[in-house]
């Protein structure tokens, strides 16, 4: 029995080192399929940043435009004589729409959340949900037709004019970002340990008090985020606005009045303009602030998260 045994637990502990050592090879390869990978991301995401801030700063070092005329001039004409490249009104038109479409969806945002997870959790993800996660998979060019088909000409008939303009853009674009700021809410509203609500419900509270004064506050740095991270799609945003916002190259004096976006201008100059020209770095610089900017977005969001979590 004794040689019987010994053998068996030989063979026992040869199949466990073989395991260990097979494990050990399975954990390195994926260490380094993880590092590459990694790497690689890391080498794309530089390179985009490069290109892009190469071309955008060669208007400034190369083509001799000034950052004042650039971002504080009005005029955009850089085929005209003398040549002009004022972008403030894109830069207006794309922070208005923005704003504005933040400003329509936050609140119904916040309502949708609530009454997904507070109000009626079940039948509310069950219902509620589903339509969300619907709206977020519309192309944006769904969104721009329809925007086209109905609002503007409901515009036209209720404020008159041609309908086209900051208004109309600021509704589709409050659409569009519905879905995104919904869900991130909701996922916020989803992770309130039950322990506060509980506590609220009692010490006498109402359910609006308990959302109104404990829930809501408690967790306002994550419905910021949602808020910030919306708008950063509302402000990279290009063919769904471009089809309602007119595309008029200067600063509106109303929501009704047509105006333009730094997406809209650069997708609708770029194919027409010359690589290395100073039209085309122009429109370089214009990317290289939408990059910026979401930058800023992305720094907002990180230090809303920080304080979320103090």
């Amino acid at each position: 029995m004794e040689p019987i045994e010994g053998k068996a637990y030989m063979e026992q502990n040869k199949r466990s080192r073989g395991m260990k050592e097979r494990h050990y090879w399975e954990e390195w390869t994926g260490r380094i399929y993880t590092s590459v990978c990694v790497v690689f991301l890391v080498a794309v995401i530089v390179s985009i940043v490069y290109f892009v801030a190469s071309k955008g700063v060669a208007t400034f070092v190369v083509n001799g435009v000034s950052l004042q005329e650039f971002f504080f001039g009005t005029k955009w004409s850089p085929d005209g004589e003398p040549k002009s490249f004022g972008a403030l009104p894109f830069i207006t038109g794309s922070f208005a729409v923005t704003v504005l479409a933040a400003l329509i969806a936050s609140p119904l945002s916040l309502c949708a959340a609530l009454f997904m997870t507070e109000i009626v959790p079940k039948s509310g993800k069950r219902i509620l949900q589903p339509a969300i996660e619907l709206l977020s998979g519309i192309p944006s060019v769904v969104y721009g037709f329809v925007g086209l088909t109905v609002i503007v000409p409901l515009l036209r008939d209720v404020f008159g004019g041609q309908g086209i303009g900051i208004l109309a853009g600021c509704l589709v674009l409050s659409v569009m970002i519905l879905p995104t700021i919904t869900s991130i809410m909701a996922d916020a509203l989803s992770s309130l340990p039950g322990g506060l609500r509980e506590s609220s419900y009692a010490l006498g509270a109402t359910r609006w008090q308990t959302i109104a004064r404990v829930i809501i506050p408690t967790l306002l740095p994550a419905l910021l985020t949602g808020i910030i991270l919306g708008m950063a799609r509302a402000f990279g945003e290009a063919l769904a606005v471009q089809m309602v916002i007119g595309n008029a190259p200067h600063i509106p004096k109303s929501l009704l009045e047509s105006a333009s976006t730094l997406t809209s201008v650069i997708t609708l100059s770029m194919g027409n303009t010359a690589m290395g020209s100073v039209h085309n770095n122009a429109l370089w610089s214009m990317a290289l602030v939408l990059l910026l900017m979401t930058f800023i977005f992305v720094l907002l969001v990180r230090l809303l998260e920080r304080r979320n979590r103090i």
